[in-house]
């Protein structure tokens, strides 16, 4: 493990992996760097790329300094750029492509492509109200200090199927998915509105638009949004992929696009 510091004073903890041209690993909701599944990505990405794998804020061995906003977020992200080097790939997985958007519109020089993969915005006023219920009810869980079912709450509110998510328990990695779940309120806030189709207007790095075959409609509706209003964005389905994306299946494309 490795760490560094955000401008605010939050330790960022990460671990690198490979090496190659530098690719920051932006993980969605309830993930962290330890995670075995991000380790596998990691791994698999690192066979082309020097892999920057971090703790966002809140997460793992990653500090958690407060208030949270999303202007924070993104100084971790140009924090660990610094660390690459000063310039670097950005791959975002859901709300983690929400994050590397805006770094893109933030960070100028310093990122120097993007590929988003399944950007979790809602895509439509009636997914917005539903998801608004939905955060209502994560935020009154976390405010009673009722970690697990927030976090269950949650899974099944974005259409994890029930029978995975009463297993959840089961699993030896379910006492840090409930410790992760303050961080759920974070997610909320970066994926509760609709895509900022006239901010991405002013993207000016090269971005890689890709939606996972079987992840639900709202997604790709999400990809094409993003994809008509960024300029030059390439867009992508990726065939017999879902949500939670096989690395090994998506590093073709990735490699294609970033190198």
């Amino acid at each position: 493990m490795k760490t560094t510091r955000s401008k605010d004073g939050t330790t960022l903890a990460y671990d690198v992996y490979g090496s190659g041209p530098a690719l920051l690993y932006i993980t969605g909701a309830s993930c962290y760097r330890s995670f075995k599944p991000i380790v596998q990505d990691a791994k698999v990405f690192a066979t082309e790329f020097t892999v920057y794998s971090y703790d966002r804020r809140g997460r793992g061995d990653s500090g958690n300094t407060l208030p949270y906003s999303i202007e924070r977020e993104i100084e971790d992200i140009e924090a660990m750029i610094n660390k690459a080097g000063g310039m670097a790939y950005l791959y975002g997985h859901s709300s983690g492509a929400v994050l590397a958007l805006e770094a893109a519109l933030l960070l100028g020089s310093k990122v120097q492509k993007v590929v988003m993969y399944d950007a979790s915005y809602v895509h439509d006023e009636k997914e917005k109200a539903e998801y608004k219920h939905l955060s209502q009810t994560i935020h009154k869980l976390l405010d009673d200090g009722k970690n697990a079912k927030a976090m269950s709450t949650f899974l099944k509110g974005i259409g994890m199927p029930k029978v995975f998510v009463l297993l959840l328990p089961l699993f030896p990695g379910w006492r840090t998915m409930k410790a992760l779940s303050p961080t759920l309120a974070y997610d909320i806030a970066l994926t509760q509105d609709m895509p900022p189709v006239e901010r991405a207007t002013r993207v000016s790095v090269p971005t890689q638009i890709i939606v996972g075959e079987k992840s639900p409609a709202a997604i790709h509706d999400v990809g094409r949004q993003l994809t008509k209003a960024i300029p030059s964005a390439k867009f992508a389905h990726l065939p017999g992929q879902d949500h939670m994306v096989n690395a090994k299946s998506l590093l073709p494309l990735l490699s294609d696009f970033l190198k």
